[in-house]
């Protein structure tokens, strides 16, 4: 089950980390400062989420 973890990671922190740079960006916070944080949210969120969905994908 972690294999398939870190390959749902590789797209769950990319899709993640665009959504909350861009409500970053929607929000008008356009220095570098909270673009990082957003991308750093965005990954750090991502981690458990990828374990859930591989989990759900894994037991059915």
């Amino acid at each position: 089950m972690i294999r398939l973890a870190m390959v749902l990671f590789s797209l769950i922190a990319t899709t993640l980390m665009g959504v909350a740079i861009v409500a970053v960006l929607v929000a008008g916070y356009d220095t570098l400062v909270p673009i990082l944080i957003a991308a750093a949210v965005g990954f750090v969120i991502s981690v458990p989420v990828s374990w859930l969905v591989a989990d759900r994908i894994y037991s059915s």
